[in-house]
């Protein structure tokens, strides 16, 4: 299977993907949709006529920044809905209460490096059960609504983290080993990837796809625990360029079709054998490996069902 290449490249907005492209009609959702390469994603998606609502953990926040989305794409339908990810109770509420066919699911919401262990109420660690656990347990609760729309996309904000570390399966929420806060983003990010490969093997017959992508360096809040962005200038991306992945695979016709694949700079990144200095355009083979895919979504079920 030869790497799928778009014409697109590290220096492409968001703006750019959805260039003469229509979105009316179509229901997107994106987690974290208020900030950083988030909002970003919601203004491209409603510029281009798509019913975008932003799953947001402070709603209200939200809401002032879907006010500005709103005037600024005269796009009326950005909606905001509550939606902590790390609590599955809010998960199951958002799901419960959600009543339409989903196109688009961008699992954006993330959060990097915390210096401190924390867990969350169920035990699971903080990193995984934000970036990943909580938005498998949102992908597996829309499944009707995303089957109900015909070709839905599930899209999986992941980082070149992936390279620092796999799945930890032994210990993934650190009760053994000791707690590294770059390690558990790793493990978070790999597992972010294994999610679209599993959705790939498992939902190809619903008409669902998805995949996986790295934003690139952008500085956000998502930085506020590590100092800040320490990637070279020559290697920084604008907020509208970072977005620009999440677009492509959440509306791209280059796109259709396409599914459990891993994408960098607009691209599909080459499976390496280890890590680079700067590793754009790299996927490590164990988050793209199917049978860790299946693996892990069986532990995942198995931690929602204990969480019940």
């Amino acid at each position: 299977m030869s790497r799928l290449k778009t014409g697109f490249d590290f220096s492409t907005t968001a703006a750019d993907v959805l260039q003469g492209i229509n979105l009316e009609g179509k229901t997107m959702i994106v987690t974290g949709g208020a900030s950083g390469i988030g909002i970003e994603t919601v203004r491209a998606l409603a510029a281009a006529g798509a019913a975008v609502t932003i799953a947001a953990r402070r709603p209200d926040a939200a809401e002032a920044a879907a006010a500005d989305l709103r005037k600024a794409t005269g796009n009326a339908a950005i909606t905001v809905e509550p939606l902590d990810v790390a609590d599955l109770s809010s998960v199951r509420r958002f799901v419960t209460a959600w009543n339409r066919p989903v196109d688009a699911l961008i699992n954006n919401a993330g959060i990097m490096a915390l210096p401190e262990l924390q867990r969350t109420g169920e035990g699971r660690e903080m990193q995984f059960a934000t970036n990943y656990l909580g938005h498998f347990a949102l992908t597996l609760g829309l499944y009707p609504w995303l089957k109900a729309a015909g070709k839905a996309r599930i899209v999986s904000v992941a980082s070149s983290g992936t390279l620092w570390s796999p799945v930890l399966w032994d210990d993934m929420d650190f009760r053994f080993m000791p707690y590294h806060p770059i390690v558990a983003y790793g493990q978070s990010k790999t597992a972010c990837i294994l999610l679209s490969v599993g959705i790939a093997r498992k939902w190809a017959e619903d008409g669902i796809t998805s995949n996986a992508l790295n934003p690139g360096a952008i500085a956000t809040n998502l930085q506020r625990h590590t100092g800040g962005l320490k990637t070279p200038e020559p290697f920084r991306k604008t907020p509208e360029q970072g977005a620009a992945n999440s677009v492509l695979l959440a509306a791209s016709p280059l796109l259709d079709g396409i599914s459990g694949r891993y994408f960098d700079n607009c691209n599909e990144a080459e499976v390496v054998a280890e890590r680079s200095e700067q590793p754009a355009g790299a996927v490590p083979p164990y988050a793209v490996d199917p049978q860790n895919a299946d693996r892990l979504w069986a532990m995942a079920e198995a931690m929602l069902a204990e969480a019940r």
